[in-house]
């Protein structure tokens, strides 16, 4: 089985000493002192106080690989759009794209039946830009749950966390999905196949879609921002917008509202993936945790007054630094259309 991760980062650096492990031939995507480290030194993994190394053929050229069976990519909303076209040289009819990344991915209202479906998203995929290059036929979703991160190139620390779910689209016990499970549960993770996948989708972003952000705007962690009671109750506000608009989409949710926010509080002072790229001066993800909540509140009918106040909270701040990716303006004389763990 071939399988290329698109952005060997934290995640994708995980996922692949795993899967290296279970024996498959496997190749990275990466840039700079990362992709150097590994090529030189292999990929360490440091878990549980124990370190694994995995020799892997990393490159930053996708001509370089061939068509691959899966391309999981592990890169954040906005980067996986810019890199659309360079997938082309990992693709062939077979080949499917898994999405493993936080928020709304694009491909969401493919294969839904009745008035939204096949509906585009341009907050997370302006110009149908991976729409029209990858293909939502491909796509499968996975939802990543566990926490790691870089220590230095070459170097992966894994925090918590081990499930990755997936599924498709459309809901079908596919044989892809059979078979890329097996591969990563003998790469030592658990890859549970989901035959409702947005429900998981949306259970992580109610949580992602108010902690993440009021989290840095306020830079408290994430037990700070669960518990106190300002902003608990606007976190559960903005939870409760969102659930309206998932339960017209179809969505169940199988917790209620406090019992996912009690959970978050659960969890510690653990500062979100948001607080740590404003820490760090990395660009924010807001589009596919939040932006895009607003849009398919429009497209519902659902009014996210506290949804709409937080986000132009965080974009403000974000732009202020720095921080926010643009996607660029289309061509005046083409038909475009507008473009994103804790």
């Amino acid at each position: 089985m071939k399988i290329c991760i698109y952005g060997a980062g934290a995640i994708g650096g995980y996922l692949a000493v795993g899967l290296a492990r279970a024996g498959a031939e496997l190749s990275l995507i990466a840039r700079g002192p990362h992709l150097e480290a590994m090529n030189a030194h292999g990929l360490k993994l440091i878990q549980d106080g124990e370190e694994h190394v995995a020799e892997v053929t990393a490159t930053d050229d996708p001509a370089k690989l061939g068509p691959q069976d899966y391309v999981i990519v592990a890169l954040k909303s906005h980067q996986a759009w810019e890199v659309a076209e360079a997938m082309a040289p990992l693709l062939e009819p077979d080949t499917a794209v898994v999405t493993a990344m936080n928020g709304v991915p694009w491909w969401y209202f493919y294969g839904l039946e009745g008035q939204y479906a096949n509906l585009r998203l341009p907050s997370v995929d302006l110009g149908d830009r991976q729409w029209n290059a990858i293909g939502p036929e491909r796509a499968i979703g996975c939802v990543v749950y566990p926490a790691t991160e870089i220590t230095e190139p070459g170097v992966i620390k894994h925090i918590y966390g081990d499930k990755f779910t997936i599924g498709e689209p459309g809901g079908a016990e596919s044989e892809r999905c059979q078979r890329l499970s097996e591969v990563m549960e003998a790469g030592g993770f658990r890859a549970p196949v989901h035959p409702y996948i947005r429900n998981e989708i949306w259970l992580k972003l109610w949580g992602n879609l108010c902690f993440n952000p009021i989290s840095a705007l306020t830079q408290a962690t994430l037990d700070v921002v669960a518990t106190d009671p300002g902003t608990r109750a606007l976190a559960r506000n903005m939870m409760i917008e969102a659930q309206q608009i998932g339960t017209r989409l179809g969505v169940h949710f199988r917790v209620d509202v406090e019992r996912r926010i009690n959970g978050a509080a659960g969890v510690g002072a653990h500062r979100t993936s948001m607080l740590q790229d404003l820490d760090k001066g990395r660009a924010l993800e807001i589009d596919a945790l939040l932006t895009v909540v607003h849009e398919m509140g429009r497209i519902t009918d659902v009014e996210t007054p506290h949804i709409d106040s937080v986000l132009a909270l965080v974009q403000q701040m974000a732009r202020t630094r720095g921080l926010y990716p643009t996607f660029p303006e289309p061509e005046l004389e083409e038909d475009a259309t507008d473009d994103a763990v804790d």
